[in-house]
């Protein structure tokens, strides 16, 4: 399984850079896209998205035939192998639509509840993030290992949300965070972001509903990185993503828990 693994990391890598290189070229010509929304006015999607996850799918099927696929676009593809592959091929479609540059590609590959790889990458600026179970993360290369000592005070949180996050229980996340001493961002992308807190760049990430081909990836690459990381359910489709510098994980963690005393809502857990 290892030089299975190792093989894989390496197809994976070069699969998100040439995802990525094809949303680049939809994103120079976001103009002529074909949009639509799905379950809301800023949820959306573009032919883009599909067009790129095509690709994927396509690419993984041709190398590894009998690895299982689950994407953002096409659902859950079977397979026999017992690994499955899952994929969003353009994370932040409205960044995406609207210009901006924080949207990624992203891959990861899981056997059970466990996450073998994860690749992001970003095309707009050219950046590269990898990690592999047991053997760290990187960042165009070059290892990635926070920083023990820095706390919530000490940087950005990053703080996601969609239509499925109470506004509520949002805003008091945000008002705990700013409470004691530390300051919230938020760029339209999980997945960018996670690979940002993997890289130091920001000190730590909640959403409290997040599908996993958008976190599992970035969970990975923090945990690599020396970060904690809140467990995401199992076979879920949407959960809790939490992740942190070790200094920074117990303040957010007793932020989120305040705001949610009873435990999250069941479809979040």
């Amino acid at each position: 399984m290892t030089d299975s693994l190792a093989l894989r990391a390496e197809f994976a890598s070069g699969l998100a850079r040439r995802a990525g290189a094809r949303a680049l070229d939809f994103f120079r010509n976001r103009a002529s896209l074909e949009i639509e929304t799905k379950n809301g006015e800023l949820d959306l999607v573009s032919i883009a998205d599909r067009a790129v996850e095509e690709m994927i799918r396509a690419e993984i099927a041709e190398t590894f035939p009998d690895d299982a696929i689950l994407g953002e676009e096409g659902g859950a593809t079977a397979g026999a192998s017992g690994l499955t592959w899952v994929i969003d091929p353009i994370d932040g479609t409205v960044p995406f639509l609207m210009g901006l540059p924080h949207w990624c590609v992203v891959l990861a590959l899981t056997e059970g509840t466990e996450t073998h790889l994860g690749v992001t990458d970003v095309p707009v600026t050219g950046e590269h993030f990898t990690a592999r179970a047991g053997h760290g993360a990187q960042l165009d290369g070059v290892p990635l290992s926070l920083d023990r000592s820095k706390r919530i005070q000490q940087g950005l949180v990053a703080v996601g949300a969609s239509e499925r996050c109470d506004p509520v229980a949002m805003a008091g996340i945000l008002g705990r965070l700013m409470q004691g001493g530390g300051m919230y961002y938020r760029n339209g992308s999980g997945a960018n972001m996670l690979a940002c807190v993997a890289a130091g760049r920001l000190a730590g990430y909640v959403e409290p509903s997040m599908n996993p081909w958008d976190s599992l990836a970035g969970l990975l690459m923090i945990r690599e990185a020396g970060g904690i990381t809140h467990p995401y359910p199992a076979d879920a489709r949407l959960g809790l993503t939490m992740g942190a510098a070790p200094g920074v994980w117990d303040d957010l963690r007793a932020i989120v828990e305040a705001e949610f005393p009873d435990g999250l809502p069941a479809e979040l857990r």
